[in-house]
C-alpha cells in the first residue's frame, strides 16, 4: 500500500511538473509571435522607495521626479530609432501627443491653489498606469470650492511602462502618506481633510483611512471619495506571477509583460507589465485583511463616511467586492455607494448577456442597510431618460428622482475608466472640448472598418471613456465639500459719549 501510494504521488507530481513546462512552453510561444521590447520597456527609471518617501518630504520627491522626467528625456526621447520616430508615439519629442507640448504635463504631480485661504485639503490618487491626469477635473472641483488639491505622481507612473516592473505597492502607500503630510502642512491641523482616490488610487485612499484608524501618527481623513475602487480584482491576478517566469531568462525578457502596445497616450501606458498586475492584487488582499480586522474588532466607528461612483459593469475590478467586502462592512457612518446600471434602452439591448442583465439584482444585499443605495437606471425600459433612485441607510423604502439627463442610445453601460472623465474631456470625452487639446481624442473616435488594420483592437476603442452623468457626480461631490465657514458679525461698537443721543 504504502509503495503504491509513493507510485501515485510521483505520477503527480510527474503531471504537475509536465503541466507547468507546457504551460511555460506555450506562455514562451505567445510572446515570440508579439512586438519586440523598446526602449521605453526597458529603461527603469531610478524613483525613490517607500524608506526614502517617508523619510524625505515633498520638496524632496518633486525634485526626485524632475530626476526621473530628465532621464526618460535622456535615455528613451534622445535615443529614440528613426523609426520610432513618429507621431503615433508619445516618447517623440515632435509627437502630437507628447506630454511636453502642452502647457502643463498632467503626467506630473501637482497642487492646486484655491483664491484665499484654503478652508480644507484634498488628496488625489490616480489608478494603475494611469497619472495624475485622471482626477484633475474632481481637484479642479475642489480647488473652486475652496480646497487645495494636493494629486501626487505614484511611484512607476507617468514616465515609462518600465517603471512598473520594479515598483511595490507599499512605495505607493508610501507616496500617499507623503502626500497627506503635505495636504495638512498646508492646512493646519483642523480643517477638513479629503481623500480621492480612482480605480488603484481607491485602495490606497482606503488602506491609509484604516491604517489611521489604528496609528494616531496619520492625519485621519474627514471624508473618502471613491470612484471604480480596486477592492477586489480577478482570480488571474493571483498567478499573473506565473506568467513572467520566462522572463528570468534574458532570452525571454518579453514574459515580464502582460500586453505590449504602442504608447499613443499621453497619460496613461497601453503595455502592462506582470509586477503592475501582482502589485495590485497584493495591495488588494492587505486591503481586504485590514478590513476583515478592524470589522470584526468592532474599530470601524470612527471611519469617515465613504461616497463611491461605480459602474455595475466593470471588467478591470469586481463591483461584488465593492458591495459586499467594503459597503457590506461599514457602520452606519453617512456612506453612500452610487452604482451605475446598464442602459436598458440602448440599441444594442438584444446583443446584452442575460448574465449583465441580471447582475444588479444580485448585487444589492437586502435593505434595510447601514448604507444609503443609489441606483442611475433608465426610468424604464423605453426610454433613455435616467432617475436616480434612492434607498437610505436603515430605510427600506425607495425614492426616485429625476436627473434631466439620458442614456446616450449608443452608450450601453459605463465602463471603469469613464467615472472621473466628463464627456467635454479633451482626452476621453465623447465630445471633447476645443479648447482641451492633447493631441488626440480617443474618447470620440468611432471606429468602422476591416479587421486587422488599427494598432489596437476594436474592445480597445470601443470601451467608453468619459461619463455622460459627470454633471450628476459633480454635483454630488459638491455636497460633501464643506462650504467656507462665515465670519462671525462684528458685534455693534459701544456708543460713545460724542454719538450718545442728548437727553
Amino acid at each position: 500500500m504504502r509503495r503504491w501510494f509513493a507510485r501515485m504521488v510521483r505520477r503527480l507530481l510527474l503531471l504537475v511538473a509536465v503541466a507547468v513546462l507546457a504551460v511555460i512552453g506555450v506562455r514562451i510561444y505567445d510572446i515570440e509571435r508579439g512586438p519586440p521590447l523598446e526602449l521605453w520597456h526597458t529603461y527603469l527609471p531610478p524613483e525613490p522607495n517607500a524608506a526614502a518617501i517617508d523619510r524625505d518630504g515633498w520638496d524632496d520627491y518633486l525634485k526626485a521626479e524632475n530626476a526621473v522626467f530628465t532621464g526618460v528625456r535622456a535615455e528613451v526621447t534622445d535615443k529614440l530609432d528613426e523609426t520610432d520616430r513618429i507621431p503615433v508615439n508619445r516618447y517623440f519629442a515632435d509627437s502630437p501627443v507628447n506630454p511636453t507640448r502642452f502647457a502643463q504635463d498632467w503626467n506630473r504631480s501637482f497642487v492646486l491653489e484655491p483664491a484665499g485661504t484654503p478652508v480644507g485639503a484634498v488628496v488625489l490618487l490616480h489608478g494603475l498606469t494611469d497619472s495624475p491626469y485622471s482626477l484633475r477635473h474632481v481637484a479642479e472641483l475642489y480647488r473652486d470650492k475652496g480646497f487645495v488639491a494636493v494629486g501626487i505622481r505614484l511611484p512607476g507612473h507617468g514616465t515609462v511602462p518600465a517603471g512598473l516592473t520594479d515598483v511595490a505597492w507599499e512605495d505607493w502607500l508610501a507616496a500617499t502618506k507623503l502626500a497627506v503630510r503635505e495636504a495638512k502642512r498646508r492646512i493646519g491641523p483642523t480643517a477638513p481633510l479629503h481623500l480621492v482616490g480612482y480605480s488603484n488610487g481607491g485602495a490606497l485612499a482606503l488602506l491609509y483611512a484604516l491604517d489611521a484608524e489604528t496609528d494616531d501618527t496619520l492625519a485621519r481623513p474627514d471624508r473618502i471619495v471613491l470612484f471604480s475602487p480596486m477592492v477586489g480584482i480577478t482570480r488571474f491576478a493571483r498567478f499573473a506571477g506565473l506568467a513572467g517566469i520566462p522572463s528570468i531568462l534574458p532570452a525571454f525578457a518579453k514574459a515580464a509583460w502582460l500586453d505590449l502596445l504602442p504608447e499613443f497616450n499621453p497619460f496613461k501606458y497601453n503595455s502592462f507589465p506582470v509586477n503592475a498586475a501582482v502589485q495590485s492584487y497584493q495591495l488588494t488582499m492587505a486591503l481586504q485583511s485590514k478590513l476583515g480586522e478592524l470589522s470584526s474588532g468592532g474599530k470601524l466607528a470612527r471611519l469617515a463616511p465613504v461616497l463611491t461612483f461605480q459602474s455595475v459593469m466593470d471588467s478591470t475590478v469586481s463591483t461584488r467586492a465593492v458591495v459586499s467586502e467594503l459597503y457590506g462592512r461599514l457602520p452606519k457612518n453617512g456612506s453612500e455607494l452610487v452604482l451605475f446600471d446598464i442602459n436598458r434602452n440602448a440599441k444594442l439591448g438584444l446583443l446584452i448577456s442575460s448574465a449583465s442583465d441580471d447582475l444588479l439584482a444580485g448585487l444589492r444585499p437586502p435593505a434595510p442597510r447601514n448604507f444609503t443605495e443609489t441606483i442611475i437606471a433608465n426610468r424604464d425600459p423605453s426610454t433613455s431618460e435616467v432617475v436616480a433612485r434612492t434607498t437610505d441607510a436603515g430605510a427600506t423604502a425607495e425614492v426616485e428622482h429625476p436627473l434631466g439627463i439620458a442614456y446616450p442610445r449608443d452608450v450601453y453601460s459605463l465602463s471603469h475608466v469613464a467615472m472621473p472623465f466628463p464627456t467635454s474631456d479633451g482626452l476621453y470625452g465623447l465630445d471633447p472640448d476645443p479648447s482641451d487639446q492633447f493631441g488626440v481624442q480617443l474618447g470620440a473616435m468611432a471606429a468602422r472598418g476591416e479587421r486587422g488594420v488599427l494598432i489596437v483592437s476594436l474592445d480597445w476603442l470601443l470601451r467608453i471613456s468619459s461619463n455622460p452623468f459627470f454633471p450628476y457626480v459633480a454635483e454630488r461631490i459638491a455636497e460633501v465639500i464643506p462650504a467656507p465657514a462665515m465670519p462671525a458679525p462684528a458685534a455693534p461698537a459701544p456708543a460713545t459719549p460724542e454719538s450718545a443721543p442728548a437727553p
